[in-house]
């Protein structure tokens, strides 16, 4: 039954996507480019966004994200295919073949984006230091709540992407003169690697302003 003519469209997908995860690991996960980035503070495509956001897009590197949605379309299909037909001892009906083709690929693409991220972060925790300053001056996404300062003896969280488009989330604080307190959703400048997290400003605001003046007379000096 598993290797059944049924089966070859789903034997393809995990062929295409064991081929991809092969092609990532060779390339030690430089080519994986996660170049998709949205504004999730428009509320006009808000559900557009959110869709995408749940789908991984953005959230993980593209390459690892069809590779993790082509093999687990594999996977999910024939475990369905070959458990229905040794149910249904007369075999599917197009019909069902349909359904079980569209229910796999669903499947894939709610748990693909999370093992994507996974895979991800593990790529670039082995490719890189995490705690480097490569970080510094790239931009990120808030995904907590809010970013509290330093002061406060608390941390939120911040994804970023580094030069080498890795994707990581990193905890993060705003400096004591930071003035404004970027919430969830909205982006930020990496600003300052310390031993416990990284501090970060609003981007496109004052504190950030202020913090490429103050960089600039330091480079003078």
């Amino acid at each position: 039954m598993l290797f059944s003519p049924a089966n070859l469209p789903y034997w393809i997908f995990l062929g295409m996507g064991v081929v991809l995860f092969l092609f990532v690991i060779i390339s030690g996960g430089e080519d994986a480019d996660a170049d998709a980035e949205f504004d999730a503070d428009t509320d006009a495509n808000f559900s557009f966004v959110q869709a995408l956001g749940w789908l991984g897009i953005g959230k993980a590197p593209l390459i690892l994200l069809l590779a993790a949605d082509l093999s687990l379309w594999g996977v999910f299909g024939l475990i369905l295919n070959t458990l229905g037909s040794g149910i249904i001892n007369g075999g599917f009906s197009a019909l069902v073949r349909i359904i079980v083709l569209l229910v796999s690929l669903i499947l894939s693409l709610l748990v693909g984006r999370f093992i994507a991220e996974i895979i991800g972060k593990l790529f670039a925790d082995f490719g890189e230091d995490a705690s480097s300053d490569r970080l510094i001056g790239c931009i990120g996404t808030v995904s907590s709540f809010y970013i509290p300062s330093e002061t406060e003896g608390k941390i939120g969280q911040v994804d970023v992407l580094d030069p080498k488009r890795n994707f990581l989330t990193i905890s993060a604080a705003l400096p004591e003169w930071a003035t404004i307190a970027p919430q969830r959703g909205e982006e930020v400048i990496v600003i300052e690697n310390q031993p416990q997290n990284y501090l970060v400003i609003a981007k496109d605001s004052t504190d950030e302003q202020l913090w490429l003046a103050n960089s600039s007379q330091k480079n003078k000096t």
